[in-house]
Parts: C-alpha cells; sequence; structure tokens
C-alpha cells in the first residue's frame, strides 16, 4: 500500500511540477481548473446531492465564474499592452480585496476544529448551504492559486506547492515516530500534535533555506519564514475540514481516481485551504523576488 502511494504521488508530482514550470499562465489555471471541477463532482458527492442534474448544474456554478475571472484577467493584460501600461498587477486591485472573505472562513474553521471539534463534527447545514461552501472554497483557491502563478511566477508557486508537500510528509513521519497527543481525535484520529509540530518545523527550515538561496533581507526572511509557517497551519486545519466532511458522510476517501490515494480533493485539500493565504502573505510582504 505504501508502495503504491509512493508511485502514484510521484507520477501525480511530476505531472504538477511539469505543468507549475512549463505551462503559460492561463493553461496552468485551465489545468488547475480541471482539477477543481473534478473535485466539485466529488464535493456534490460528500454532500449527497443525488440527482444528476443538480451535480452538473453545481459544476457549471463554477465553471461559468472562471470563465468570467480568466477573461477579465485577460481583457486587463490586453489593454495594459495597448495602452502601454505596466500590467495587470496594478490594475487588479478590486480581485485582491476577495481574498479577505475566504481567509476569515479558514481561520474561523481552524477555531471552531480547535476549540470545539464534536460540536462541529455534529453540526448539520442544510444540502444548499454545504454546497455554497463548496463552491466558495474551490473558487477561491482556484482563483488565488492562479493569479499567484500570473503575478509572481511559477517558482513561487513551486515552492508553495513543495511546502505543502514537505509538510504533510514531515507531519506523517514525525506523527508515527513521535506522536502520542491526539490532534483532532473526533475527526482525524491519526493525526496528533507532534505530527503538527513536525509540518510547522519543515515550513520554517524551507523558507529559511529559500532565504538563503535567494539572499533575502532579515526582515524579509522573517516575514517570509512567519507566512510559511503560518500557511502550513492553516493547510492541516483544511486536511482536518475536509476529514471532517468526510466523516459526516461515512466514507474515508473522496473518490477513487488515484490508486492508494482516493479521490482529488483527498490530493489538494491542504492547498485548497492554503493558497488564499499563502497569495495574501506574498502580496503583502511584496515577495515577487523570483521574477
Amino acid at each position: 500500500m505504501l508502495l503504491q502511494r509512493i508511485i502514484t504521488a510521484s507520477i501525480l508530482a511530476s505531472l504538477i511540477v511539469s505543468a507549475v514550470m512549463f505551462l503559460p499562465a492561463v493553461y496552468f489555471s485551465l489545468v488547475i481548473g480541471v482539477l477543481v471541477l473534478i473535485g466539485a463532482w466529488e464535493w456534490t458527492f460528500l454532500i449527497s446531492l443525488e440527482k444528476l442534474t443538480t451535480r452538473v448544474l453545481f459544476l457549471v456554478s463554477l465553471t461559468l465564474p472562471m470563465i468570467g475571472i480568466t477573461f477579465w484577467t485577460q481583457f486587463l493584460e490586453i489593454i495594459a499592452l495597448f495602452f502601454e501600461w505596466p500590467g495587470v498587477r496594478e490594475y487588479s486591485g478590486l480581485i485582491e480585496w476577495t481574498v479577505i472573505p475566504p481567509i476569515l472562513f479558514w481561520v474561523i474553521v481552524m477555531i471552531l476544529i480547535r476549540q470545539v471539534p464534536t460540536l462541529f463534527l455534529k453540526l448539520e447545514l442544510k444540502t444548499c448551504y454545504r454546497a455554497l461552501t463548496g463552491w466558495f472554497v474551490l473558487l477561491a483557491a482556484w482563483m488565488f492559486l492562479g493569479r499567484l502563478h500570473l503575478l509572481y511566477g511559477s517558482e513561487m508557486v513551486l515552492y508553495f506547492m513543495i511546502l505543502i508537500w514537505i509538510a504533510d510528509i514531515s507531519a506523517y513521519f514525525t506523527g508515527k515516530k513521535f506522536g502520542k497527543d491526539k490532534l483532532s481525535p473526533d475527526i482525524s484520529p491519526g493525526k496528533t500534535l507532534q505530527g503538527m509540530y513536525g509540518a510547522l518545523g519543515s515550513a520554517a527550515i524551507c523558507a529559511i533555506v529559500l532565504s538563503l538561496i535567494y539572499s533575502f533581507s532579515w526582515m524579509s526572511s522573517i516575514d517570509f519564514i512567519l507566512l510559511s509557517v503560518l500557511t502550513v497551519l492553516i493547510s492541516i486545519y483544511g486536511d482536518l475540514f475536509f476529514s471532517l466532511i468526510k466523516r459526516q458522510k461515512g466514507v474515508k476517501d473522496s473518490g477513487i481516481i488515484f490508486p492508494g490515494h482516493g479521490g482529488v480533493l483527498d490530493r489538494i485539500d491542504s492547498i485548497i485551504a492554503a493558497s488564499p493565504f499563502f497569495y495574501a502573505g506574498v502580496a503583502l510582504i511584496g515577495m515577487g523576488v523570483f521574477q
């Protein structure tokens, strides 16, 4: 089972790295969009949307704003080129403000899971609210991961991906070796506080290494270390949130598309939660250092 997971993970990582490094921003957004839509289909299963037409409508409700945002960005780029303006970055302020709601959502989720996990687990929302929640977090993840690639370059996206992957691996092995205190036993019995500390430590190490490679100033290094650690913290609770949804449904995985790994949501749950936060942090501290 572990060997199967390693093989699948290696293939997926290779494909994702290739997409990040070699695809133009618009095609990268398209690839991410396809993954998000597959994840959205899995979400309809997790929230028990039974009718095929309803599930298709849910996908359409995600696809339309994706198309609108993509064409709006391309329109800004054309205008910037035509008038010799410096680019879309300076003329997209309205979109930047939309990062606040998903960040607030994930911070609230983190607090609730940490403070009242049993109550949160037993919370029963109407299907329409659960559908809206999935629509909201999936669209936000797609939008801000795409904008991270567009505005800050493929290297920044690659760092973000590696940060999440290394944190996940560190949490697994640290928890396996030293884990004794459960992080949230009602939601995910396998996760431990020690595993979380291992993940946070790996995030700090990743940021330090990157700071040394790119010769960041001391202030920028501290900002980037803090951003990386907090991003991983959000990603951990994003993982727990999707585990909670699966536990409410009574299933282990969101799907079966990846051998040994489950569905798309099982692979991108941490990224969904962390991408708006990481994007906002990069924009706030102005870390366009890779371009």
